[in-house]
């Protein structure tokens, strides 16, 4: 389903939505919060990104809260992560948005390198630059050698994103080095 609330093409992009008599009719004693996930039409509002192929089969693709949008584009983290996964040094990849004044949101990317590998981020770009459009292509990119994660083990895109913003604060802060 698309934002408007048309339903997409097969094999495009779009939010999941399911109902019937098996999906659940609200959380329980919180009104708010059921009128956000199920519409008036019954239709619960799963927060996945899917694709239903010509036979049918559906394939979650992403979360549309991690959805990067960028001077108006949509940018799918996990195509960018999966296309980063490609790179003979990328171990793990993990991309989100951080806030921007020009384009409103820019890529980010943190990227754990395979063991006694070495590259540096303009070498991560020029990797990207040559196959995905240049607005995927992550602006900012740390190298980390682990994701902050739950005691479960989920990791946390969203201390990864509050800990750039505040790098990046902090760089425009002092100004240039």
């Amino acid at each position: 389903m698309e934002a408007d609330g048309k339903t997409v093409p097969r094999g495009q992009r779009g939010e999941l939505l399911t109902r019937g008599y098996s999906v659940m009719h609200g959380y329980w004693d919180e009104p708010q919060k059921s009128r956000e996930a199920i519409d008036e039409r019954g239709w619960m509002h799963t927060g996945d990104l899917a694709t239903l192929d010509d036979q049918g089969y559906c394939k979650i693709v992403g979360r549309v809260k991690d959805l990067i949008i960028r001077g108006g584009e949509n940018i799918s983290p996990r195509e960018i992560e999966e296309f980063l996964y490609r790179h003979p040094k990328v171990q793990e990849a993990q991309v989100f948005g951080i806030p921007d004044a020009r384009y409103g949101e820019v890529v980010c990317a943190w990227i754990k390198l395979r063991p006694e590998e070495y590259s540096d981020a303009e070498a991560v770009r020029r990797f990207c630059a040559e196959q995905i459009a240049h607005y995927k292509v992550p602006q900012h990119i740390r190298f980390v050698s682990e994701f902050p994660m739950t005691v479960t083990g989920k990791i946390q895109k969203f201390v990864m994103r509050e800990r750039m913003i505040e790098e990046i604060n902090l760089n425009i802060e002092r100004g240039p080095t």
